[in-house]
């Protein structure tokens, strides 16, 4: 008869654990976004999503921070999470990824009035750095993810783009699957049911920790022709 080790009994226990906060973590992010009416408009759920308990990162969070665009935007841009200057402002992308991602739209000549831009977690995860006030970006776990997906499913629902952008792995594994790797796939046009033109890219915030100047401009230029792509396609569903 084979016995299992603790070491084994202790891992298979952490898993069930996780499996359960996972689950628990969707149910009570479900049954947040129910009590929103399918009829309620973009601003209502968002102020829905201003009081969701769903995880416990609204406890370090300063607010929410929602998607912000027209519901009549062509197209969806998704990042991660809000970082540090979002979070204390409550506007998604107005810190340093943010301005280069509006410069990235303006050199592919794509109109932000076109835009909806939004993240999968809607609360900036962040530990204290060990020395100073700063606060340091933290990675969200799945169930965080999981948590806050109702909140994008609404905004998908309600402004139907007609091009999806995932920036970054984060993005792309929440929307695409866990086995998406943009590493492959960037630049791709990706069949789903979620829009009628799905693409994944990097996040800005990846051409900001480039090594150097000229490494950080070629990251650039590469992202610009990814959002070039989005450009057509978008002038192309126009005409």
């Amino acid at each position: 008869m084979l016995t299992r080790s603790p070491l084994s009994r202790e891992a298979n226990s952490g898993r069930d654990r996780r499996i359960k906060e996972n689950d628990s973590a969707i149910l009570v992010g479900a049954r947040a976004a129910e009590r929103v009416s399918p009829q309620a408009t973009l601003a209502e759920v968002g102020r829905a999503a201003a009081t969701c308990r769903a995880c416990d990162l609204w406890k370090t969070a300063t607010q929410t921070v929602f998607g912000e665009g027209s519901i009549k935007a062509k197209i969806m841009v998704v990042g991660e999470q809000p970082g540090d200057q979002e979070d204390r402002m409550g506007r998604p992308f107005v810190g340093p990824a943010g301005r280069l991602l509006d410069q990235a739209l303006a050199e592919a000549e794509i109109e932000r009035s076109q835009v909806y831009i939004t993240n999968v977690v809607k609360h900036f995860k962040w530990g204290p750095a060990e020395r100073g006030k700063r606060r340091i970006h933290k990675k969200p776990r799945y169930s965080e993810i999981q948590a806050c997906r109702p909140w994008l499913d609404a905004e998908l629902e309600r402004v139907k783009p007609e091009v999806l952008v995932c920036l970054g792995v984060s993005a792309a594994q929440a929307l695409l699957g866990k086995d998406f790797r943009v590493s492959r796939q960037r630049g791709q046009f990706i069949p789903s049911s979620l829009a009628p033109h799905v693409i994944a890219t990097v996040h800005p915030s990846s051409i900001l920790r480039a090594q150097d100047d000229e490494s950080r401009h070629q990251q650039l230029e590469a992202f610009v022709q990814d959002l070039r792509q989005v450009a057509r396609v978008v002038k192309r569903s126009v005409h």
